[in-house]
């Protein structure tokens, strides 16, 4: 009985044992890892079966070369029904400014679904396509004349969707090859096409279009020369297009569809950008591609799976962001990383009501300077071999600029705080606690940092590999990046990287939370990088969606640019914050940064200039 009873007893204590040690390897990095994995895999799984309508649509990347030799990129979705004895309608996709052909995916998928061979392109420039953008009118004929050369397509029975810019290049598609579409659908876009000899609209030009339209659009203005999307029913440009004088009724369908001359408005309750998740304009293209091409299957324009691709991918951003940190903590049990972790410095940060000033200082600085530097940015540094990207050259003057204003005001800070009290070095996370600089030290982070970000771009990799498709949420994503790219990150890594020594100083320096535990130092940490352009989108988008029109109206790309930068300090936050509490110094997570976040931002963004 004694014996029984001691059995038991152990037992207990070793499950009990053995399910803590369980739940510390769950919430440990090896669990981090674990779950990482699950979700790219699931998000895949998931994305995948929207993107090919559960196996009945093959999707496949392809290559092909414009009339002056550039190589253009894109996705085919062929459908089962396409073959060479029963070819199929076509119909091109094509996205706007700084976005690739994921943009597209829900116009591409519904299409396909209902039996087109759709081609999904980059433009010149943009994604995988060779530079620089805007070169062969946006690569918009060289797709169309694509398409027609595929034996599974019946020869002009294509029409294109374009959105913003992807419309421009649709429209000088259409004007190259009159006879090889049969419809168009502007997304957000316009018939005239500033940069090019204009393609002014007709009655007649293009044939068959629908204007699927934002009426909270960003750019009214260079769309269609008016100040509001709520008036583009008076706009002359788009009057003229219709062969009308008076204004035009969304939902009206004038001229004949069966003459080639149908034109149609449609105003979405939405702003540029949201255009291509929303629904409603996915229904639209397809009902007008249904009523204007041969043989598009009757399956109702509302009846819809796209947006199950837009949250598979969703869940595998997740997984990537979780992969980074759990490969970052396995890394740091090696022996050769593990000599990289310090004790924490003594936080010397400002306390009180001057942490909240410095604090506030620090969140609106980035968005007060994001206009004026990025534009001055742009203007200053045209696109060429070297600074190839017009927004990136932008957005490298504006970190570089922040890093000079905010290292200023942290010396004052510094020099005018009493000298027993204020920081040092070594607190600021950049020394030891001597005020010597361990070279071993940040030479091991900088390899620690090199191997967390290539084991991430793994999973990156690892994905596009497997579904041809990139993680992503809307128009923020982690897209591979290609030797061109990686060139081009080279050319701007010393700004970024000034920025991000700066800004870890200021925040684990002057700024620094005291949280007890890694998640809520984190959260801190991230909630203070973020919140100001949380602030500033809904500031800018407050006054749209209240007025029609920005509040910021002379500069609508770059509030639409403003959109990443959300996700892209969330990442910031996180990532810096991590490393400082693990590390003690700020390099590791300096070194992740400056390569893993110029690289996010080059690879979602057109190339102008032809890099060295």
């Amino acid at each position: 009985m004694s014996a029984t009873v001691e059995s038991s007893a152990s037992d207990h204590f070793a499950g009990a044992s053995s399910l803590r040690g369980w739940r510390r390897y769950v919430r440990g990095s090896r669990g981090v890892l674990l779950l990482a994995i699950v979700l790219i895999l699931v998000g895949g799984l998931v994305a995948n079966t929207a993107q090919t309508a559960g196996g009945h649509i093959r999707v496949e990347s392809v290559r092909f070369v414009d009339q002056t030799g550039l190589i253009q990129t894109g996705l085919l979705y062929i459908p089962q029904n396409a073959t060479a004895k029963t070819p199929a309608c076509g119909v091109v996709t094509i996205h706007g400014y700084i976005n690739s052909v994921d943009t597209m995916d829900g116009y591409s998928i519904e299409m396909a679904r209902r039996g087109c061979v759709v081609l999904d392109a980059n433009q010149t420039g943009q994604g995988s396509s060779q530079p620089p953008a805007f070169a062969d009118e946006f690569g918009g004929p060289a797709a169309l004349a694509f398409i027609n050369t595929l034996p599974i397509v019946r020869h002009g029975d294509v029409g294109l969707i374009g959105h913003s810019m992807g419309g421009w290049a649709s429209v000088l598609a259409a004007a190259s090859a009159p006879k090889d579409y049969r419809s168009v659908v502007l997304v957000s876009s316009s018939v005239s096409t500033p940069g090019v000899e204009p393609i002014p609209g007709t009655p007649t030009f293009p044939r068959d279009i629908m204007v699927d339209e934002a009426r909270y659009s960003e750019f009214s203005q260079l769309m269609w020369a008016e100040p509001k999307g709520s008036l583009f029913p008076d706009s002359t440009r788009m009057q003229a297009l219709f062969g009308t004088h008076q204004p035009i009724v969304p939902g009206k369908v004038y001229g004949s569809v069966a003459a080639g001359t149908g034109r149609e408005l449609i105003l979405q309750g939405v702003d540029h950008p949201a255009m291509t998740i929303d629904p409603s304009s996915v229904a639209h293209a397809v009902g007008w591609m249904q009523a204007t091409l041969t043989g598009v299957q009757s399956t109702s324009p509302g009846n819809q799976i796209w947006y199950w691709d837009e949250a598979g991918c969703l869940i595998a951003l997740v997984g990537v962001g979780l992969f980074l940190f759990g490969v970052a903590g396995e890394l740091l049990k090696l022996p050769y990383f593990a000599t990289v972790v310090r004790s924490r410095p003594e936080n010397r940060a400002m306390r009180g009501l001057p942490w909240w000033f410095g604090a506030a200082i620090l969140v609106g600085l980035g968005p007060v300077t994001f206009y004026w530097l990025q534009e001055w940015g742009t203007n200053t540094f045209p696109a060429g071999p070297y600074l190839p990207q017009t927004i990136t050259s932008g957005v490298a003057a504006w970190a570089l600029g922040g890093a000079i204003i905010g290292m200023i005001l942290f010396l004052i800070w510094h020099f005018t705080t009493k000298k027993a009290t204020r920081g040092s070095l070594h607190t600021y996370g950049l020394t030891e606690p001597d005020g010597r600089i361990d070279r071993s030290l940040v030479w091991r982070s900088v390899l620690l940092g090199l191997s967390v970000v290539v084991a991430t771009y793994v999973a990156v990799y690892f994905f596009e590999w497997a579904w041809n498709s990139d993680v992503r949420f809307w128009i923020f994503n982690i897209k591979p990046v290609n030797y061109t790219h990686m060139k081009i990150v080279l050319d701007y890594l010393w700004p970024f990287l000034l920025y991000f020594i700066a800004l870890s100083v200021i925040v684990f320096g002057q700024l620094r939370p005291r949280m007890q535990s890694l998640g809520t130092f984190m959260l801190a940490v991230t909630v203070l990088l973020t919140v100001g352009y949380v602030g500033f989108l809904g500031l800018e988008y407050g006054v749209l969606f209240g007025t029609g029109e920005l509040l910021t109206s002379s500069q609508p790309l770059l509030t639409i640019v403003g959109f990443q930068f959300v996700p892209i300090f969330i990442l910031i936050g996180t990532i810096s914050s991590y490393f400082f509490w693990k590390t003690g110094r700020i390099w590791t997570g300096v070194v992740v940064l400056t390569t893993f976040i110029p690289a996010i931002i080059i690879a979602s963004t057109a190339t102008q200039g032809v890099p060295w």
